[in-house]
This record gives C-alpha cells, sequence and structure tokens, in this order.
C-alpha cells in the first residue's frame, strides 16, 4: 500500500521513548510489541517493561537480574553471557510484562499471614504469645487471647511483632491490627499502641526458615534485626485507643520482598494497675494483599546478597480467586486456625507432642515443657495482663 510509514521511525528514537514512558498500563506495552518486529525490538531494547514496573512499585529496584525457570528446569539468568543480549532482554521483557500485570490485577486479596515469627518482648510466655494474633477471636476455650508486650516504665519505649506471610514475593495493600480491652481488669482498660509503622523484607540467611516460637526468642532482638534486610518501611499511623480491628491502608500498594513483615507499635497509652507499668496488647493482626507465587519467587544468592526475581512461566498465574481462604501451601485458613488452637492448648494443658506431632505433623515447640499442671478453666479475680 503506497503511502505507508512507522509511527516510531518517524518520530524518531528520542520521542519514541518519551512518548512510551508515559504509557502505565502493561497491557499497552503488549498492544505496542504486537504492532510488528520493529516496534517489539524497540519496546525490548530500551526495558519499557522493567521502566513501568519501577514507577508503579519502586521496590522492584532490589532485583539484582531476573531469571526465567522453563518447564525443564534449566534456568536462563539475564545477563549471561552464553546467549545473545536481545535473546537475553526478551527474556526480561517477559518477565517485567508478567509482574506488571500481577501488580495491576485487582484480584487474590486476602490474609497473608503464614506465621507468627517472634515478638520484641512477652509478657508471659506461652500465654500470652504472638501466636495468639492469629487467632481471630478474642476468646479460645474461654481464655482470653491476646499477645501482651513486657511492662516498661517508660511509655516511649516501642515494641514489635514479626511475621513471615504465605510467599516470598506478595502485595500488600493494607494491614489491619486490634487492641486487646482487658475485659478482667476494673475499667476495661484498652492496651493500645499511640503509633504504628510498618517494614517489609527479606531474611538475610540462605533459606530463611524461621523456628518456632519460644521465649527467648524475645530476649534477643538486636540479634534478629541482623538477620533481616527493609526494603520498605511504611509512614507512622496513629492508632485509636478502640477495642476494633483497625485498618492501616498503604499510601500504596508495596511488593514485600521476601515475605518478611513487621508491625513497629510506637509509644504507650496504657497503664496497668496491679503494676503501674505501661504494656502494649494486640489481639488480632490481618495482612491483606495477595501472593505471586508460584509463578514468581525470589531467590538469594549466597556471598553477594543479592535478589533474583524468579519467573516460572508454565506455573499457574495470578489466578488466586477473591476472598480465597487457601494459603500457598494449600492450606485451608479454618485448618491453620484450628493448629494455633491446638498449639495453644499445648502450651497451656501441656498437650502430648507425639498426639500434636500426628494431627499437624513435625512441628517444633520450646523444650521447656515442665511438669504437667492441672488446668483452672475459670479467670482468677484479677488477670496480670
Amino acid at each position: 500500500m503506497e503511502g505507508r510509514w512507522d509511527f516510531l521511525e518517524w518520530l524518531g528514537p528520542d520521542a519514541s521513548t518519551a512518548v512510551l514512558m508515559l504509557l502505565d498500563d502493561p497491557a499497552d506495552l503488549v498492544r505496542v510489541s504486537a504492532v510488528s518486529q520493529s516496534w517489539r525490538q524497540f519496546v525490548i531494547a530500551n526495558s519499557f517493561g522493567k521502566s513501568l514496573c519501577l514507577r508503579i512499585f519502586p521496590e522492584v529496584s532490589n532485583f539484582a537480574r531476573v531469571a526465567e525457570v522453563s518447564s525443564s528446569s534449566k534456568t536462563t539468568e539475564v545477563g549471561s553471557s552464553a546467549v545473545a543480549e536481545l535473546e537475553n532482554l526478551g527474556r526480561e521483557h517477559r518477565v517485567y510484562l508478567y509482574l506488571g500485570h500481577c501488580l495491576g490485577s485487582p484480584k487474590g486479596k486476602r490474609d497473608c499471614i503464614n506465621q507468627a515469627i517472634c515478638a520484641s518482648s512477652t509478657d508471659n510466655f506461652p500465654d500470652e504469645s504472638i501466636e495468639n494474633t492469629l487467632e481471630p477471636s478474642e476468646m479460645v476455650d474461654r481464655r482470653p487471647s491476646y499477645w501482651s508486650s513486657g511492662g516498661q516504665r517508660n511509655p516511649g519505649v516501642p515494641e514489635s511483632l514479626t511475621y513471615r506471610l504465605v510467599a516470598n514475593i506478595c502485595i500488600v495493600e493494607e494491614i489491619k491490627i486490634q487492641p486487646f480491652r482487658a475485659f478482667f481488669q476494673y475499667g476495661h482498660p484498652i492496651y493500645s499502641a499511640k503509633s504504628v509503622r510498618f517494614r517489609m523484607g527479606y531474611s538475610r540467611s540462605a533459606h530463611g526458615k524461621s523456628t518456632s516460637i519460644t521465649n527467648e526468642c524475645a530476649g534477643h532482638q538486636s540479634s534478629l534485626d541482623d538477620k533481616y534486610c527493609w526494603t520498605y518501611t511504611s509512614p507512622e499511623f496513629p492508632m485509636v485507643q478502640e477495642n476494633v480491628l483497625q485498618s492501616f491502608k498503604l499510601p500504596n500498594p508495596v511488593i514485600c520482598i521476601g515475605g518478611i513483615l513487621r508491625i513497629e507499635l510506637l509509644g504507650r497509652v496504657q497503664r496497668q494497675a496491679m503494676d503501674d507499668l505501661y504494656y502494649i496488647c494486640v489481639c488480632h493482626v490481618q495482612v491483606i494483599g495477595r501472593p505471586l507465587s508460584p509463578a514468581l519467587d525470589l531467590d538469594i544468592h549466597e556471598g553477594t546478597g543479592s535478589l533474583v526475581l524468579k519467573y516460572f512461566p508454565h506455573a499457574s498465574s495470578c489466578k488466586t480467586t477473591e476472598g480465597s481462604s487457601a494459603d500457598e501451601a494449600g492450606e485451608p485458613s479454618s485448618w491453620r486456625s484450628f493448629a494455633v488452637r491446638l498449639r495453644h492448648l499445648r502450651a497451656v494443658r501441656r498437650w502430648n507432642q507425639a498426639i500434636l506431632s500426628t494431627l499437624l505433623g513435625p512441628i517444633q515447640f520450646s523444650d521447656d515443657d515442665g511438669d504437667d499442671d492441672d488446668y483452672d478453666d475459670g479467670l482468677e479475680e484479677e488477670t496480670s495482663v
């Protein structure tokens, strides 16, 4: 056909780049790449897919490189000298376009907490352990269910709760926290914090596997801090002194790179009458977002500590349905809640570990089991937080 001309060629590379950099939807980049072979090569050579992801989610800058893992389990890393540069850029293009597609998908929101790792302090372990915050009910087996910090005379002393999410790559949009109301104390005081802040990141260890929660965990917070690298820190959010599930929506959705989330509880507002000390108590925590597994995962290279975004193109992709109750391992939230209750019962009633292992599989508990004690269902007239 006479008079045909190429729009990008007519504009020139600089003007074409300026125009394509205005696109804010990965689907538009896909359409541009489908126009012709020359347009596709132009998009790939200029890494528009990566640039788009960086504009939407600055956390993407933490990835040193990306890798595409084929169905044959052979991994080809971007930047390898074994293949042509254009082919490497093509892989990078596919990975970041897929990541951009997932980042823009509204589907699959759910509670993304998989495991409680540790609290900065615990007043009465294990009865007031951080693991109680995974239980949505304020009462479990006719006993109050909550985490309590240690008491402090200085109301400015902060606390923190650290959790592992269901996948190494998750999009987090909001965190919900419910302070605990001590209904067994005079006046029903609420032990909330003044404000909260959130950190997200990854474990520096090779596998990043956490152990079971023990009382000793709370006594080595400085050593625990050395185990994590934080890639995102939120602004502070004020917390109200109300016994409700309070929602803290992040300014923008965040990629949690590494699957570790820490809640920092800043400042104390309630003093306990019994000992005149300030405490913070939390009844329940939720992390609302969506995992990007199994199609996307994270690899931490030992020695260099560099982060590699791994893409599995043949894995199921971004198909988690809205309100799904299953976690990454396919474990329903109801079963997870049941597991939390059994662990709680084991802690306070000294259940036999062999029975629990049969029900839940291998589970690590603290070694200090103590002697079998009689369990008292009734609450004392006044219970210490």
